[in-house]
């Protein structure tokens, strides 16, 4: 998907935010390593902000808060799940937190952007049809179930979308399933 900005940006963001504190060869070494992983998973966090809002703007601002909260708990991460678990949690609670700011303000629903769908050029009209169709769908979800299908659809295991979510496996299976059964009555109703 296209880039909110480019990412080296966001990274002299960063180099900025902690020199502004007092630095300490731990903060350097912490600041080049922070900026090392939040590389290597800049694509879930990318995806979580488009998910989560509309407009470009809002866009680069819940990229910014995400990567705040990252950097502000990134001494506290303790190993116990993957790295990108951590930071996809980390992400989608932090948009969903923005999310409710932004629509207490607006009065508006958000809606997912066509710009996250990139399908080849060999795909047939009807199949971006529904792909459209079905990112619509789960725009109009509550935030649990959308970030539930989106790491569903992301492939995720239930374990880990119960972790990044804090609820339980069983859970998750139970609320995956209830929205695909929705999902296929909305696409039975067209």
């Amino acid at each position: 998907y296209a880039k909110l900005n480019k990412f080296d940006e966001i990274c002299d963001f960063f180099n900025n935010f902690a020199n502004n504190k007092e630095t300490t060869i731990d903060l350097c070494m912490n600041k080049e390593q922070f900026i090392s992983i939040v590389r290597e998973n800049q694509n879930l966090i990318y995806k979580t902000c488009f998910s989560y809002c509309q407009n470009t703007e809002s866009r680069k601002d819940l990229q910014q808060e995400i990567l705040i909260q990252l950097w502000k708990s990134f001494e506290i991460y303790d190993g116990r799940v993957k790295i990108s678990t951590w930071i996809y949690r980390v992400a989608l609670n932090t948009a969903i937190s923005f999310y409710r700011r932004e629509s207490k303000v607006k009065k508006k629903v958000t809606t997912l952007n066509d710009e996250i769908i990139h399908l080849p050029d060999n795909y047939e009209n009807s199949q971006q049809e529904n792909i459209s169709m079905l990112y619509s769908f789960i725009d109009e979800m509550n935030e649990l179930d959308r970030a539930l299908i989106l790491l569903y659809l992301d492939d995720y295991k239930y374990q880990e979308i119960a972790d990044i979510l804090g609820i339980t496996e069983t859970n998750v299976a139970t609320k995956i399933s209830r929205i695909k059964n929705k999902l296929k009555e909305k696409f039975n109703d067209i």
